[in-house]
């Protein structure tokens, strides 16, 4: 299967890889057509010129493929090493609050995505829009705040950060994953509350930064008094709600289908239930076997390839040896150091 002769198609599953360098199967899976992103983890990433190398052998397979990692800071940061050991948001914002300087927020997201696109990266999946503080059992100190009307402002400088670095930012998990307590990794969670409780706090951050962002990730959380199937399933709430409601623009991830918040369906079921419900990409993580389900569902449902995709790419041209050598650089770390002894 060759990839579509259009210079701006890009195939609607994001997957992962195995090790620190590509394989032949890899190299085979990367070809295909529906193949449109890769996301990284720590298993791939030994160092900061080793990543690079990766990203550069992905990129000489496929021009349109979109290259992403988690990377927000505190707990879920997938490369160390030679890379800025970011705060947790809660953490960056208590201090932004605390020194009455929410530019800080905007440093922190430049840092970020500079040192990604220095690496290759195109998309780190930040920020989180999620309001919390310790509700969640996954999502904590991932968020900025409780109060969405601070998160809105935290998150809007870290977003302007990182857009500064030429890096789009993507807003998760919509429309909310900070007002209950189980974990969609593990778990299916229900949610009870009415939209309009919804609209008055959760999401609120998504509202009022939909036109800053490139991206968003649906949560994989059923609302049963909004919609009786999950939000990565449910065109109410990607193409009504979302598109039409709030007039989102930019592209739609599916949270990883292999999460277990993705309901029992086989993953062909499931990547299908998403594109339908207008999920733009899905991704399925650390699934082989999976991945050649949905590569198949695609197929035989002749689910076509988007152009859309295209605006996630970086536009950046950032030198990592330039790049730390600079006293903006060095500042930041600084700031963040002096942070972690407030």
């Amino acid at each position: 299967m060759q990839e579509s002769n259009s210079l701006n198609s890009f195939g609607r599953l994001m997957t992962s890889l195995e090790g620190t360098s590509l394989t032949l199967k890899e190299k085979e899976l990367i070809s295909n057509k529906h193949i449109g992103g890769i996301i990284l983890f720590s298993k791939n990433f030994e160092s900061q010129s080793q990543i690079q190398s990766l990203c550069l052998d992905v990129k000489s397979i496929k021009q349109n493929i979109i290259i992403a990692v988690d990377q927000e800071g505190g707990r879920v940061q997938r490369f160390k090493n030679e890379f800025t050991v970011l705060p947790s948001m809660q953490d960056l914002g208590d201090y932004a609050i605390k020194k009455n300087n929410l530019r800080i927020c905007h440093e922190i997201g430049w840092l970020m995505a500079s040192e990604l696109a220095a690496s290759g990266i195109d998309i780190s999946f930040a920020p989180v829009l999620d309001v919390d503080r310790e509700t969640s059992s996954i999502i904590g100190n991932r968020a900025f705040s409780n109060d969405p009307k601070l998160l809105v402002q935290l998150a809007g400088n870290f977003i302007n950060g990182m857009n500064e670095a030429g890096m789009q930012a993507t807003g998760k998990h919509f429309p909310g994953h900070g007002g209950i307590f189980e974990d969609s990794h593990i778990s299916e969670p229900l949610d009870a509350r009415s939209y309009e409780q919804l609209f008055e706090l959760d999401l609120k951050p998504f509202t009022e930064l939909k036109d800053n962002l490139g991206a968003m990730m649906t949560a994989h959380i059923t609302f049963p008094n909004i919609d009786s199937v999950c939000v990565s399933y449910s065109s109410l709430w990607i193409k009504e709600i979302l598109r039409e409601r709030l007039a989102f623009e930019g592209i739609v991830f599916s949270d990883d289908l292999s999460m277990k918040g993705a309901g029992g369906y086989s993953m062909g079921e499931k990547a299908i239930k998403s594109i339908e419900a207008g999920c733009d990409m899905v991704l399925v993580c650390n699934d082989y076997d999976g991945t050649m389900d949905v590569v198949d569902a695609f197929e035989k449902n002749n689910i076509q390839n988007s152009s859309k995709i295209i605006a996630l790419q970086n536009s950046a041209d950032i030198d990592w040896i330039e790049l730390v050598k600079k006293d903006r650089v060095k500042d930041i770390k600084n700031l963040i150091k002096e942070m972690g002894r407030v």
